[in-house]
């Protein structure tokens, strides 16, 4: 094995994987449900989450894992008159 046969990224500590969410594609590390949605800087109180086709109870967020390939599709309700 040479060093060019090595994925840079696992040097790093960065496993990266591709997941699609509303639609588009992309590579995030290895994280949770909750944490994608924190370093999206989403509101979590007016957001619905569906992963591969299933809604996601707020409460599991924490300790969802997502997988290579996932597919999420994230809705914010805004209130308005």
């Amino acid at each position: 094995m040479t060093i060019d046969s090595v994925d840079p990224w696992l040097f790093l500590g960065f496993l990266p994987m591709n997941i699609f969410v509303n639609g588009k594609q992309e590579c995030i590390e290895s994280c949770t449900l909750a944490q994608l949605i924190a370093w999206k800087k989403l509101d979590a109180g007016a957001l619905v989450v569906e992963l591969n086709q299933q809604i996601i109870k707020q409460e599991f967020w924490p300790t969802t894992e997502l997988q290579d390939a996932d597919r999420l599709e994230m809705l914010s309700f805004v209130g308005g008159g």
